[in-house]
């Protein structure tokens, strides 16, 4: 027994100290990526020394005495605490995401649009026209992020690399890159471009398979005249009397002959089909997709506030991430000169330098995405005699034709030939062909890819495809002082279009906005794809920046900006008459028909008209507001629908009784949210199955409340029955069905149901969060967090309407920021997750919970304030 007893503690002893060395082991692995915050480090790269504050969120602060310090800094912390974002990021712009995950059926398809697209070749055209000033500032920044990188192994860099290797995957941490900063900004500029062209092809399927009347009242229009627009009918009149600079319009790129546009042809009409399973429709890699990407921006003039100066607010909609991609910092030149003109504090996008919003010492700005068509898709005939032709103009006009390699991380790689046109690349082509299990091949073992498709074949016109000089308007933002310096780095700004929200110290305050709009041909919307046989399609150019629809001190005191229309019709005809020498006197000028249906818009106008005085606490609680407008509008016809059970009637009662705020704490906004899904489900799925989910965007909810004026339309019925059902039926069914799914969720007392239970926002860390292992999952992801808010209300937490993860929230307001231009010291914000992307930071998700509940922490800007209270102090210290 004693021999056994020692048999048994010696095995014991061995398992403990395997324990604890392991727990050393992942002790080290977890905590060996966190960066050094205090103290000094010595680096080669820089002049004089630099300071980096900290605050209590682990907000930096960056003091320099010249710019190259600045940027340089700028990088080394973004590196710090961002690092393995950046890499994914910029593995993400060039399609090599499979260079960091291995090879992955899901992501191949990603990685061969990404590829086709090209936005890494666009940006090495954008590299070679920058300014030497703004170029010398991305080589800084990335400078910065070298010195970092360079210090350590990639272990040390990330977790990530230490889980991956684990795998088999071996990473090559290369160095950061001005081109790499300019790939990024791409693949923002085509996350925020793409949604109307998602639209565009669905349109076009329907309109093939369920008719024009179906498909109108899907798609139904803005409201124009029921829903405010960004500038106003009064605000027309004041277009041509704007302060301007005359050479604003000298300013912008030259492109070489600009294509045009043309009638739609219907022979397209199911052409979208072909595209829906593969790359073509690809969307969101970066920032997410769908009508909850967006922002909402406001400004309000001195004479509406108490302070007697400007306040201004914004909120940018995006796809939940893990951490954020909003990096708030404060950088500041000492002493602020010609030579360092900087003294910003903002909210930065990672792996540029600068803020993209934020406030300097004489303004401040914020941005919404515009939202307009930039994107049309042209059928070509290809020469059935020669594959790597296109006829056009009645000749066969040879195509460009290159080679692409993508790599996977566990070994081997696939190369793919991608075919451009002038109009852009053909998305048609390399669509994924599945395999049967077990007859891969060794370099592809999960799919094969068609190669060249020449039926069916589209090809994709976007703004994005050429050069701009967008990075260098986001960085004018910073040095802009006045309205006029701000009009003309807006002026430079070509993809993404954006509104842009202005106000200034002098008590100004304006909304610009910028990008390039394409002028179609009459009669041609761009809603639907058109035939690319000859140049009577192409676009006619673009409007004119100083022809934008941009307003200056408004009379009414404010402006706001919700991703809704951007001007009355009455602009449009405005254009055509003063372009038409210039374009013709037919040519189609509207940006965009089907907008963000105007719900946030009308809850902001709302809103305004509620508040006498404006104040900070106004501003936090418009940020807060959960009204659901389309409640409101459907709730009379509710209220006259007999739900066939006097328990059901009652239970509507009880729901008519609400405020329509969907609060995560409220069991009417529980109800509603369940059956609001379950009925816009009953109306589309039957005949929109086959071509897309019903989602629950504010597309739907317009197209709702049109319906419910209307009992007997077609898309009442559902086809899969024999009888024809007609409104009110299908209301009462939805209503039925909401009503036990809300018990089977959540149990029979209405007391006890909560929106939040079921509308829960789950950040995940990619690509560990996604790993498909629970204990990876753990330790990086925070999930189930209850949320406020939903699709169309401010509080813009839209939700996935798919039966596999129903009510879970999609997108949100990444950040919030409020600045008040009479007092720095009350500027607020909050980020939606945390500073750091390192999972055990104590700032990787520290921020979570002020999010949620709309609470803030102080945006400072001074360097006065921050020296008593920074928790972090870091100095760089030049190389002798």
């Amino acid at each position: 027994m004693k021999w056994l007893f020692r048999v048994g503690m010696s095995i014991l002893a061995l398992v403990v100290m395997f324990i604890f060395v392991a727990a050393i082991l992942v002790w080290q692995w977890v905590h060996a990526p966190l960066p050094q915050l205090d103290g000094s480090i010595t680096l080669n790269g820089i002049d004089n020394p630099v300071t980096i504050l900290r605050d209590e969120w682990g907000v930096p602060h960056i003091y320099a005495s010249t710019t190259t310090d600045l940027r340089f800094a700028q990088g080394y912390v973004h590196a710090q605490d961002r690092w393995w974002q950046m890499e994914f990021a910029r593995h993400v712009a060039r399609g090599a995401i499979e260079e960091l995950t291995g090879q992955n059926a899901d992501l191949l398809g990603d990685d061969i649009f990404i590829r086709t697209a090209g936005w890494h070749r666009t940006s090495q055209q954008e590299l070679a026209q920058l300014p030497p000033d703004i170029l010398n500032e991305l080589q800084a920044f990335s400078d910065g992020v070298n010195a970092y990188i360079s210090s350590r192994t990639p272990g040390e860099l990330a977790l990530e690399y230490r889980i991956l290797g684990l795998t088999g995957i071996q990473i090559e941490v290369k160095h950061w890159t001005p081109l790499d900063s300019l790939s990024t900004a791409k693949l923002i500029a085509w996350d925020l471009s793409s949604n109307a062209r998602k639209e565009e092809l669905l349109r076009s399927a329907m309109v093939g398979t369920l008719g024009a009347e179906l498909t109108d009242a899907y798609f139904s229009e803005f409201p124009y005249g029921e829903k405010p627009t960004h500038i106003s009918s009064e605000d027309l009149a004041t277009l041509g009397n704007l302060p301007t600079d005359p050479s604003l319009d000298q300013q912008a790129l030259s492109h070489g002959n600009p294509p045009h546009a043309t009638p739609y042809d219907a022979g397209i009409s199911g052409l979208s089909l072909a595209m829906a399973g593969n790359i073509g429709l690809k969307d969101g890699f970066w920032l997410g997709s769908g009508e909850g990407i967006g922002s909402n921006a406001w400004v309000v003039s001195g004479e509406l506030t108490a302070s007697g100066l400007p306040l201004l607010a914004n909120d940018p909609h995006l796809g939940v991430q893990l951490p954020s991609i909003w990096y708030e910092i404060g950088l500041h030149c000492q002493p602020v000169a010609a030579s360092c003109p900087y003294n910003v504090h903002g909210f930065a996008y990672t792996g540029l330098p600068g803020v993209v919003m934020g406030a300097s010492e004489s303004l401040a700005w914020g941005i919404t995405s515009f939202s307009p068509d930039l994107i049309d898709f042209y059928r070509l005939e290809i020469n059935p005699e020669n594959e790597n032709q296109y006829r056009w103009n009645d000749e066969w006009r040879d195509l460009v034709i290159h080679e692409e390699e993508i790599r996977f991380g566990d070994g081997g790689s696939l190369t793919i030939r991608v075919r451009d046109t002038h109009f852009g690349p053909v998305m048609t082509d390399n669509q994924l062909v599945e395999q049967p299990v077990g007859e891969g091949t060794e370099s592809q073992p999960f799919n094969q890819v068609s190669g060249f498709v020449n039926q069916d074949v589209l090809a994709m016109r976007w703004t994005g495809w050429d050069p701009s000089l967008t990075v260098q308007a986001l960085i004018e933002f910073n040095r802009a002082t006045n309205w006029d310096s701000f009009r003309s780095a807006a002026n430079l700004l070509d993809v993404p279009a954006l509104n842009l929200i202005y106000a200034d110290k002098m008590g100004n305050i304006g909304f610009q906005p910028a990008g390039r709009f394409p002028v179609r041909a009459g009669g041609h919307t761009g809603l639907l794809p058109v035939d690319g046989k000859n140049d009577s399609f192409e676009w006619r150019g673009f409007i004119p920046f100083n022809h934008l629809p941009s307003v200056y001190n408004p009379k009414r005191g404010y402006i706001t900006l919700a991703n809704q229309a951007a001007a009355p019709l009455a602009y449009y005809d405005t254009l055509a008459t003063e372009l038409a020498d210039e374009f013709g006197p037919d040519a189609y000028y509207r940006f965009r028909t089907d907008w963000a249906r105007g719900y946030r818009g009308q809850r902001l106008a709302e809103l305004f008209q509620a508040y006498d005085v404006h104040t900070i606490g106004t501003t936090q609680a418009m940020h807060a507001d959960n009204k659901i407008i389309i409640a409101e509008e459907i709730s009379p016809y509710l209220a006259a629908i007999d739900m066939g059970d006097d328990q059901l009637n009652g239970v509507r009662d009880w729901l008519l009784e609400w405020d329509y705020q969907m609060h995560m704490e409220s069991p009417r906004a529980a109800l509603f949210g369940v059956f609001l899904h379950q009925l816009l489900y009953d109306i589309f799925e039957d005949q929109l199955s086959h071509l897309a989910d019903p989602n629950g965007e504010v597309n739907n909810m317009l197209a709702l409340a049109a319906l419910m004026k209307t009992p007997s339309h077609p898309w009442w019925d559902d086809v899969a029955t024999d009888q024809v059902e007609t409104r009110d039926l299908i209301v009462q069914r939805a209503f039925a069905n909401a009503h036990t799914k809300l018990i089977e969720k959540l149990g029979a007392d209405q007391s006890g149901w909560r929106w939040g239970a079921l509308h829960k926002t789950n950040f995940t860390a990619i690509p560990l969060g996604a790993s498909g292992v629970g204990l990876i999952e753990d330790l990086v992801n925070i999930s189930g967090v209850e949320t406020s808010g939903g699709a169309a209300t401010l509080n813009a937490t839209r939700w996935d309407y798919s039966d596999e993860n129903p009510f879970s929230v999609t997108t949100i307001p990444g950040q919030r920021m409020i600045i008040d231009l009479s007092d720095y010291s009350n500027n607020l914000a909050t980020n939606s997750t945390g500073q750091s992307g390192h999972a055990f930071s104590p700032h990787y998700a520290d921020m979570i919970d002020d999010w949620r509940l709309i609470r803030y922490h102080t945006m400072g800007l001074w360097s006065e304030a921050l020296q008593d209270t920074a928790t972090h102090s870091l100095q760089l210290i030049p190389q002798k």
